[in-house]
Order: structure tokens, then C-alpha cells, then sequence
């Protein structure tokens, strides 16, 4: 026999659980925050564009010499360049960092500016490492291709990195609130399918699979001594239980 769940069950089940659920929910909240401002290294992020332009000098000879087949056919190109070790190592021995910054390269859109994205610990040296990245690419450039085509657009300055980028207090807090919420609520449907209490009618016909035919109420001894008299006296739901 296919059992069934009533809205009215579901409710009733949450009101039930509903200390545990919230209890929860705040422990998941809680730690969330705990770890986001106590634990997590705080990261900012440095930003500056250059444009790649193909009518700067030498641009003839980027034609000639290396035949792209568009604008972003050549812009792919510098990007590998850019996030290659041969930038990085430099850039690494420029600003003092043993190990690979943590390097993004975007195009924006379908335009010839790019803008590499610096995310470090360090606020002043993002911005370092962002500006030491842009030159070095402008520099190497000329060698590597024999053109000058580079234009940095928007250094990279101490006042845009001052505020981290991650991690996110708020977002991580929401994340867990409903991440707790889920994992409460899956708990307290659990722990109600667990328990095979019997505790009314209906749970004896689906545990046996047979119909309730009477029951049993239950007489407090007291009542063996009423009269007819004192027992019409008791309010209507007692009387009901006596003549039981």
C-alpha cells in the first residue's frame, strides 16, 4: 500500500523539529561568519588595461612577419604571452615574489583593450605586481615581435585595491543560512521516518495493515465512586469519558 504525506503532516513535522531547525540554521550562519572574518585571508585585487593596437608602430611589420587573422587572433596571442613564465618570471624578480602572482587576462569585449587582473594578500603589492606586469608585457613585446603596439591605458592604483575582493562575509553567511536551512529540515524528515512510535490509530492500520475496529479510554479510578448525580455535574467532555 503506497503511503501518502499530508501538507498538514509536513507542517506538522517542522513545528515538531522546529527548535533543531533554527538551531542549526545559526550554527551554520555562525560559523560561516566565524571563518569568513577570523579564518580566510582577506585577498584584494589590482587592476590595469593596456590597449594592443594594431596601427601603433611596427604594425606593418606584425602583418608581414606574423599574418593574424583578426584583431582578436593576435590578442589570444598576447594573452599567452602575458600569463606565460617568461613574463612572470620576471615580474616575479621585479617585485620579490617567489611564486606565480595570481594572474587574470580579459578582453573587453570585442575591443583591443585587455586588462590583466592582480589578486594578492597585499593591497600595495598587487598594485605593484599589476603595473610591473603591464611593462614588462609592453617591453617584451617590442623584443619578442620587433613592434611597439602596447599602450598602458590605466595603471593600477593603492585607492581601487584598499577593499578585498574576498572572501564575502555576506554571501558566505547566505550561503550557509541556506545550506543550514536544507540540511535541518532533511534532518528532522529523517529522525520523523525513523521514529516508529505508535501513537495514534492510523499509525496501528499502516503498521498492521488493518483497520481500528474500537478503543480503549482511559478511566481515572475516582470515577468508580460518582453517583449519577455528581457525574452530571462533570463538564460534557468528562461525562462522555465516564460513560465510556
Amino acid at each position: 500500500m503506497e503511503e501518502t504525506i499530508s501538507l498538514k503532516e509536513i507542517f506538522e513535522t517542522l513545528k515538531k523539529r522546529i527548535v533543531m531547525i533554527i538551531v542549526i540554521t545559526l550554527i551554520a550562519v555562525s560559523a560561516a561568519g566565524v571563518i569568513s572574518y577570523n579564518v580566510l585571508t582577506p585577498k584584494y585585487e589590482a587592476t590595469t588595461q593596456v590597449l594592443v593596437s594594431q596601427a601603433a608602430t611596427g604594425a606593418s611589420i606584425l602583418s608581414a612577419a606574423n599574418p593574424f587573422e583578426s584583431d582578436s587572433s593576435y590578442i589570444d596571442t598576447y594573452n599567452v604571452i602575458l600569463q606565460s613564465p617568461y613574463i612572470l618570471d620576471q615580474v616575479n624578480d621585479a617585485v620579490g615574489m617567489e611564486a606565480d602572482p595570481q594572474l587574470t587576462v580579459n578582453q573587453e569585449g570585442e575591443s583591443q583593450v585587455v586588462t590583466i587582473r592582480i589578486e594578492d594578500t597585499d593591497p600595495g603589492r598587487a598594485v605593484e605586481t599589476a603595473n610591473v606586469t603591464a611593462e614588462v608585457f609592453q617591453r617584451e613585446i617590442a623584443t619578442l615581435l620587433n613592434i611597439d603596439n602596447i599602450h598602458i591605458l590605466a595603471p593600477a592604483n593603492v585607492s581601487d585595491a584598499e577593499a578585498p575582493v574576498s572572501p564575502n562575509p555576506v554571501l558566505n553567511m547566505a550561503i550557509a543560512f541556506v545550506v543550514g536551512l536544507m540540511a535541518s529540515v532533511g534532518l528532522a524528515f529523517l529522525l520523523e521516518f525513523l521514529n516508529n512510535t505508535i501513537r495514534s490509530e492510523s499509525d496501528i492500520e499502516k503498521t498492521l495493515g488493518l483497520p481500528v475496529l474500537g478503543a480503549v479510554s482511559i478511566i481515572d479510578d475516582e470515577t468508580d465512586t460518582l453517583d449519577e448525580e455528581e457525574i452530571n455535574e462533570q463538564p460534557p467532555e468528562r461525562r462522555e469519558r465516564i460513560g465510556s
